[in-house]
């Protein structure tokens, strides 16, 4: 499944052309597909391994950013994150950098999986509270930690609107109510608190859970620096009783949960542009959490 125009081909022989290479204390464990999502294909190695391949060049970024911080933060964090170990470089079948980690077991948070969504929605808050509260060990946004989900809504309004456009056709959603919605978080105030570290994409997939709790989240492709509103946005992929209790764990005001209910809204809406022909899941996905936006407010 190719996604992006300038994604490089991944398959088991280049994942073994790679490992035979730089790894080859490895090269001949057992090897097989582990997932895929929108910026990385994964391989299970063995019993006890997980490699990462970055679809594009641009996507590597976020390997050496896990690489450097997330030995610094594991240790300040409750449940367990990815350990990584081993760096992977470049090579003339996969030009890009890539990256072996620690297998972590768990399931996706489901109905199946999970037993009370309440406590669920309460144990993430206890870990997004702690992340946010871990000293900045001084990191800034200037040190490759920029994302636009940790700035202004007011810098990603342009192309918001464009794919506020490009939604109009789909006929499953209320386009605009949700530019409404939008419009409203744009009115607010930016947020006037200090920056903190961001995991920045706490979608389900990115959570394991083991006995029905959380046990890990994983894929911090996307860490950042910046203000936490949008941190708190994934939670309309969770049910409302979760979504409740992580807002009152927290005690989220009504500004920051209207500005993140928004970054909810664009990364939404972006998803089903962007995908729309290429990851129907994905696009799936994108439609239950403006769906579940849209119910929401329909009751506020």
């Amino acid at each position: 499944m190719t996604l992006h125009q300038d994604e490089v081909a991944i398959d088991e022989t280049v994942v073994r052309s790679l490992l035979r290479a730089q790894c080859p204390q490895w090269a001949d464990l057992p090897l097989s597909p582990a997932g895929a999502g929108t910026d990385n294909t994964m391989y299970r190695l063995g019993d006890d391994l997980l490699l990462r391949l970055p679809r594009t060049v641009d996507k590597a970024r976020s390997l050496r950013t896990e690489q450097e911080w997330l030995p610094r933060l594991a240790p300040l964090l409750g449940c367990s994150v990815p350990r990584p170990v081993h760096a992977g470089t470049p090579i003339a079948a996969y030009p890009i950098p890539w990256a072996v980690y620690r297998w972590i077991d768990g399931h996706e948070p489901t109905p199946d999986t999970v037993r009370d969504w309440a406590a669920f929605g309460g144990d993430l808050a206890t870990f997004v509270r702690e992340l946010h509260g871990v000293d900045l060990m001084g990191a800034t946004r200037a040190d490759g930690l920029s994302w636009y989900r940790g700035g202004p809504l007011q810098a990603w309004d342009d192309p918001a609107s464009t794919y506020f456009d490009d939604c109009r056709a789909d006929d499953t959603l209320d386009v605009a109510t949700l530019e409404r919605l939008w419009r409203t978080a744009l009115a607010l105030p930016e947020p006037s608190g200090p920056h903190v570290w961001l995991h920045g994409d706490l979608r389900p997939t990115n959570i394991l859970v083991q006995d029905g709790k959380l046990h890990a989240v994983i894929d911090f492709g996307a860490l950042s620096v910046g203000f936490p509103d949008a941190e708190h946005a994934p939670v309309w992929d969770l049910p409302p009783q979760a979504r409740r209790a992580y807002w009152d764990a927290l005690s989220l005001d009504e500004a920051t949960w209207t500005r993140a209910r928004a970054w909810a809204i664009a990364v939404g809406v972006s998803g089903v542009s962007y995908y729309r022909h290429t990851y129907p899941a994905f696009v799936a996905e994108c439609r239950a959490r403006l769906q579940a936006i849209l119910a929401d407010a329909a009751t506020r």
